[in-house]
């Protein structure tokens, strides 16, 4: 037994699991001595418990000392892990699973630590802290390596401190579909290519050549890059207009970047209608 595990019985169940888990999500460890599976969870359980830090509390249930506790809640096989959240059970697991997947359990039912750290970066970084936001991210990272969203956190950050190799580093291999931000990522960066270019340059050579596509282009994305969205959208629906081949598609497939910058909304929708005007 431990500040965060205890065994519980028959008599201690509605005190140490129902009334509980109305403060505290409760993780019942269905278990018997007999069990090898049992032996290799065990630990697992009560390490998270610990690492935890009372967020949640681990009660293990000898289930052939408690057949009652063990039919009234439906345990079929063990070890069988249900949790409780309000005095009712309200999701579980059977086996013996990896640390790593009853991590992802827990982390649906608590903040995990590395929940915590992200809200305290979010918190250093709306204060302008970029440095210290990256240190706690890093802390983070060394606890869930596998969490999408620390690296997703701090490869924003990256992009903000105009460090692109370092953000391309941090999204590599993270599918589209994993999160909405990887496409914005991904736009964010493209758009960074202009940067160093002269706009009033740029503005001057389209004015004397309405044809000059590339003088278009990199306009569209310096103004893109600097939240000008309707200006920059505006020349590359007038590059798709004059020539659809330029660049091998190149307005159209930047503004489909563009639309994944906004991320929706009514004048994301505004220009897709715009531009499936001029395609069909």
């Amino acid at each position: 037994m431990t500040e965060h595990a205890l065994d519980v019985g028959l008599a201690d169940f509605q005190q140490h699991v129902l009334d509980e888990s109305k403060h505290r999500p409760v993780l019942v460890d269905f278990w018997a001595p007999w069990c090898g599976p049992c032996k290799s969870l065990k630990p697992v359980l009560e390490k998270l418990a610990a690492e935890y830090g009372g967020k949640f509390l681990l009660a293990k249930v000898n289930s052939d000392d408690n057949q009652e506790l063990a039919t009234r809640y439906g345990v079929r096989g063990i070890p069988s892990v249900k949790a409780f959240v309000d005095g009712a059970p309200v999701d579980e697991f059977s086996g013996a699973l990896p640390e790593s997947e009853v991590r992802a359990f827990l982390d649906r039912l608590v903040p995990g630590p590395a929940e915590e750290l992200r809200a305290q970066a979010a918190e250093l970084r709306l204060a302008g802290d970029m440095s210290g936001a990256l240190q706690v991210l890093a802390d983070a990272s060394r606890i869930d390596p596998a969490h999408i969203g620390v690296r997703l956190d701090a490869a924003e950050i990256m992009l903000d401190l105009n460090e692109a190799d370092e953000t391309r580093r941090l999204i590599a291999g993270v599918a589209d579909d994993a999160d909405s931000r990887v496409p914005q990522l991904k736009a964010r960066l493209q758009f960074m290519g202009a940067a160093g270019e002269d706009e009033a340059a740029l503005a001057a050579r389209v004015a004397a050549n309405e044809n000059d596509l590339e003088a278009r282009l990199k306009l569209a994305q310096l103004r893109v890059a600097a939240g000008q969205y309707e200006a920059g959208m505006d020349q590359l629906l007038e590059i798709v207009r004059r020539d659809r081949s330029f660049g091998d598609d190149i307005g159209r497939k930047t503004l489909l970047s563009v639309f994944d910058l906004l991320g929706g909304g009514e004048l994301s929708s505004r220009y897709r209608r715009m531009l499936a005007s001029l395609l069909y």
